[in-house]
């Protein structure tokens, strides 16, 4: 016998023993044929409708094998009996190196009119089509094609031979047929049960039945003894395979058939998994896949869900908890959550619910993919950095920046001497790219109106020209973000937001504008506009050199021309020196960084990153939500009723603030020193007297210019300690900010 392709076909390995198939064979058919299963047992379609002879292929799982032709040298690994299919396992240069893999192409398509079938019908509806003048496309999975899924769009996106399938069609048709219904009761997850269908391409392709009872309508042509009454059940041997059928007769005695292969003919359901995807007017069914079939009797036993092995009795335990609806039915117990999306249990359990209730409910929504798909098949010709570059990005990679990823953008975690980096803040001048912040503008008649009730500060009393810090609070008064209000005009103001908090936040601000019917315009300047941030004692020697001879005081915001660049220049502090962020369009980014760069070189200029950026702040003691905060963090919690006006009548959260704020406070934000370097981030804090771990550490840095490890972090047992242990140390409760509390130098 030999490997090639001969009449034999060749030969598969199954489980780690080579096989022999035919020309023509799918690996479920070629595995049956050696007298086994493709699957963990269950009632087999060959149709790729239920998930009964899922299995491993060249490494990839939850495959249909009826719909894979065998090859010479395919894989097969059967998923266990219970349980998922076992994780690869992976050594440490497995973890080092990218997965190997070959490119997957992928083809584009766009027509007038896709049709998702071969079959009578939708080869009708392609040649009306056609007739009418239309660009015709038809998906036919006899020819390879199997569709993923159905998107708006209306799209397709299907797998085809040699790689993927992306359809942008004016109109959908699905005619994708019907299935077959599934036996459910006690002994159906046994093998050897096969559909009439199944059993004809068996019989056709030469595959031994042996004894073959057909229970309900026999098939075409294929050997077998007709057994009448309805189906008990089926009864099994020791290893697992059907050797009898059991029915009832006339009067009502049960009559137990004999067999090696169990046919059942028990009726069709309407194949539209696809077209439970999208409700959409360009998606029609037609053919069978859109015909009201008669449901089955309703189940009393056995296995319901052959995916998830859900039975009726899981079924009875959710609805007696409530779970009477479809949708929470099906999540309730796992009934339609398995690969096949209720290809085999969804009109069983459609007539279990009709049964209890008298009324049949509609089929359940069904989410894309309808076939398992790797994520290389899923990701090809798409390529996606989820973390974006500034305009800097190079500039800062050209000063040999070691960049990192941090609120969803590419960001310099440092440029080879973080500490040299806080000295030049410090004692000089320094640069930082901020472009990542949120900046938005809000403007129209009710906007003063619309951000009062959003901000829990005074915002009416900001002047033209001048900012103020805020906090961004959700209706349970919990911290969602923060950021400046700054005033451009009497009915226009530039807000901004952390980098990570950017998109959130003007989602939020624009559904509660939409909500209260206020005449306010929104506009995201995130993606338009850069920021540098020039900080430092110099920084005011160094811009004035660039064109702005005087700078705005403190918390003042002016717009000027700096090296030739139009720039909102802001004045404000996150690193405890005098700051200004000078926001600026994309497009004179580099010239601007340029400039500040050759301009401060006599000033002892550097740029900074973010690790001596969370120094600095770390200092002052400044909060960075999302790394400091909770979801349930308040301003209370963090030390910040200061940023609260709880004087003002109305804003988002005051009335869960004033609720709470009757309660003792059991969580604290504080700050901490010990001597020596400083603990890692994360860190558990214990109290001294027991051990027990009652906080951590959020933020740690060892203050070059302190010479102490500087920490902020929660202590959540009240009453609060004075003294903790950290990293095995003794660290002391220490107010913030820990450097230059008056805020002196960045008002200078």
């Amino acid at each position: 016998m030999t490997d090639g392709p001969d009449e034999t076909g060749g030969r598969v390995v199954v489980d780690g023993r080579p096989i022999e198939f035919r020309a023509a064979d799918s690996l479920a058919i070629a595995i049956l044929r050696e007298g086994e299963v493709p699957g963990r047992g269950g009632t087999l379609c060959l149709a790729g409708d239920c998930g009964n002879c899922l299995a491993e292929v060249d490494g990839v799982a939850y495959v249909r094998t009826c719909q894979v032709p065998a090859r010479p040298g395919t894989v097969v690994v059967r998923h266990p009996a219970e349980g998922k299919p076992l994780l690869p396992t992976l050594d440490h240069a497995d973890l080092t190196r990218s997965p190997a893999g070959s490119e997957i192409p992928v083809r584009r398509v766009e027509v007038d009119v896709a049709v998702i079938g071969g079959g009578s019908s939708g080869r009708g509806e392609a040649q009306a089509a056609d007739a009418a003048g239309s660009d015709t496309f038809v998906l036919d999975a006899d020819e390879g094609i199997e569709v993923v899924g159905i998107y708006p769009g209306p799209s397709i996106v299907a797998r085809e031979p040699g790689g993927m399938l992306h359809v942008q069609a004016d109109e959908i048709v699905v005619a994708t047929g019907s299935s077959e219904v599934q036996p459910i009761c006690p002994g159906s997850e046994l093998a050897g049960i096969v559909t009439a269908d199944a059993a004809a391409r068996l019989h056709a392709a030469g595959v031994p039945l042996g004894r073959a009872v057909a229970v309900g309508v026999p098939p075409n042509g294929v050997p077998c003894t007709t057994v009448d009454g309805r189906l008990v059940r089926f009864d099994g041997d020791e290893h697992g395979r059907v050797s009898a059928v059991v029915t009832t007769a006339p009067d009502a005695t049960e009559v137990t058939t004999p067999c090696d292969t169990a046919i059942v003919g028990l009726g069709r359901a309407p194949r539209d998994l696809l077209a439970r995807m999208i409700r959409d007017q360009a998606v029609r069914v037609v053919g069978s896949a859109a015909m009201d079939h008669p449901l089955p009797a309703a189940a009393s036993e056995g296995v319901i869900c052959p995916c998830m092995g859900t039975t009726v009795d899981d079924l009875v335990a959710a609805w007696d908890a409530g779970y009477t609806e479809v949708e929470l039915l099906k999540r309730a117990s796992w009934a339609g959550l398995g690969p096949c999306q209720g290809g085999a249990c969804l009109p069983h359990v459609r007539a279990w619910i009709g049964s209890r209730t008298g009324s049949v409910p509609d089929p359940f929504t069904a989410r894309p993919a309808s076939r398992q798909i790797t994520l290389a098949e899923a990701a090809a010709d798409v390529t996606i950095d989820a973390f974006r570059r500034t305009p800097l990005h190079d500039e800062h990679l050209a000063l040999g920046a070691r960049m990192d990823r941090f609120g969803g953008w590419w960001r310099p975690w440092h440029y080879g001497d973080p500490v040299a980096e806080y000295w030049a803040v410090r004692e000089g001048a320094s640069i930082g790219d901020v472009s990542t912040l949120g900046k938005l503008v809000v403007s129209g008649p009710d906007v003063v109106e619309a951000l009062e009730r959003i901000y829990p500060c005074h915002v009416a009393d900001i002047k033209p020209g001048r900012s103020r810090y805020a906090l961004l609070l959700n209706e349970r008064g919990h911290v969602m973000d923060d950021g400046m209000i700054l005033r451009d005009a009497e009915t226009r103001f530039t807000l901004t937001f952390t980098s990570g908090g950017a998109a959130n936040a003007e989602m939020w601000l624009r559904d509660w504008i939409e909500t209260w019917g206020l005449r306010v315009h929104v506009m995201d300047r995130t993606m338009s506009l850069a920021a540098i941030n020039v900080t430092g004692p110099l920084a005011k020697t160094l811009l004035a050199r660039l064109g702005l001879p005087e700078a705005p005081r403190f918390l003042g915001h002016v717009r000027t021309d700096i090296a030739g660049v139009p720039c909102h220049v802001m004045r404000l502090s996150f690193t405890g020196e005098a700051a200004f962020e000078l926001h600026h369009p994309l497009d004179g980014s580099v010239t601007l960084w340029r400039a500040l760069l050759d301009r401060g070189e006599d000033l002892g200029i550097r740029p900074h990153g973010l690790q001596a950026l969370f120094g600095l702040r770390l200092e002052k003691g400044h909060v960075i939500v999302g790394m400091d905060t909770e979801l349930d963090t308040t301003p209370r919690r963090l030390g910040m009723d200061w940023a609260v006006r709880m004087d003002k009548s109305a804003f988002i959260g005051r009335a869960s603030l004033e609720r709470t704020a009757k309660l003792p406070e059991s969580r604290r934000w504080m700050g901490f020193t010990m001597d020596g370097p400083a603990p890692t981030e994360g860190s558990p804090i214990r109290s001294v007297e027991d051990g027990e771990i009652v906080g951590n550490v959020t933020g740690s840095w060892t203050s070059p210019l302190l010479d102490k490890a500087l920490m902020l972090g929660w202590q959540r047992r009240a009453p609060f300690a004075e003294r903790v242990e950290i990293d095995g140390r003794e660290a002391v409760v220490t107010p913030t900010p820990f450097y230059d509390p008056e805020g002196a130098r960045a008002r200078a």
